[in-house]
């Protein structure tokens, strides 16, 4: 599986084409340099744009949007926008409640991909149900989870309808989560990842960095790379133009079998995120 450029895409088990590559927005307040950042990845080629009703910013992300499109000369069509029910809002007729106001937020017709973003016992299965219902209403292009652990996609499955057709999950080189993506291969449910570069922590890892100087290429673009390569949908989170510029500039080179391997071999399961089995929100 070669990635080749920015708008390349992974077809998901519906037929929808999500891209390899988007801009995440974790943690990015609204206000102008929200907007900017969004408009920004679009206007350099980004066509995927992952936000969540919880990081309180859809409706910046929305105008993000709006002046991207513009500016690029792109159609809505050409966007894959992702947004994620929160936890407090989980349950049938609350998740398609959060839908609504999500796409209000956003000034958005429809999602491209909506996710439930934590696997709270026992109310997901009712918010999967809303999500199948939004589904099957041709309201949203594509279903997800997140954070979704083999024994709760499992559970899901049960008595699931539709299969989930994404699950974003932390995933970097310190976390490989191996066992996890073989299930979601055996699925057919995509893998994509957050937190990819472990929030900063991998950027002056030594053996990375050995890597990366052998393509002159980042830390960052290495670990972007690996994401690819491993077929995991990457959404790398930046608001500076320079950097957004840099992680997407990964498709002009391939890491050889060995450097996968190793890179692979950094894996210590270690989460900077909260542990899908142990939170309490």
């Amino acid at each position: 599986m070669m990635v080749n450029n920015l708008q390349d895409t992974t077809t998901l088990h519906n037929g929808v084409k999500m891209p390899w590559f988007g801009i995440g927005v974790f943690k990015v307040e609204e206000g102008p340099e929200l907007v900017n950042a969004v408009k920004t990845a679009i206007t350099h080629g980004y066509r995927s744009v992952d936000t969540a009703a919880i990081y309180k910013n859809e409706e910046g992300v929305g105008k993000g949007i709006q002046e991207g499109l513009k500016e690029a000369g792109i159609s809505r069509e050409e966007l894959f926008v992702t947004s994620k029910v929160w936890n407090t809002d989980l349950g049938y007729e609350s998740t398609i409640a959060a839908y609504e106001t999500s796409l209000k937020k956003l000034g958005l017709d429809y999602l491209d991909l909506y996710l439930i973003h934590w696997p709270v016992a026992g109310k997901y299965k009712d918010a999967w149900r809303a999500l199948e219902t939004l589904y099957k209403e041709g309201r949203v292009k594509a279903i997800g989870v997140s954070n979704f652990q083999i024994h709760h996609l499992e559970d899901l499955l049960k008595d699931a309808e539709i299969k989930p057709m994404v699950n974003q999950v932390e995933y970097h080189p310190r976390l490989t989560q191996k066992e996890l993506q073989a299930f979601c291969q055996d699925q057919g449910i995509q893998l994509e990842a957050w937190s990819p570069l472990m929030q900063g922590q991998l950027l002056d890892h030594e053996v990375l960095q050995e890597i990366a100087n052998k393509h002159t290429k980042t830390v960052a673009q290495v670990i972007l790379r690996w994401d690819l390569q491993n077929e995991v949908v990457t959404i790398p989170k930046s608001t500076k133009e320079h950097r957004i510029i840099e992680n997407a500039n990964v498709f002009d080179f391939e890491l050889t079998k060995e450097e996968m391997e190793i890179i692979d071999g950094l894996n210590e399961n270690h989460r900077v995120g909260p542990d899908p089995d142990n939170f309490d929100f």
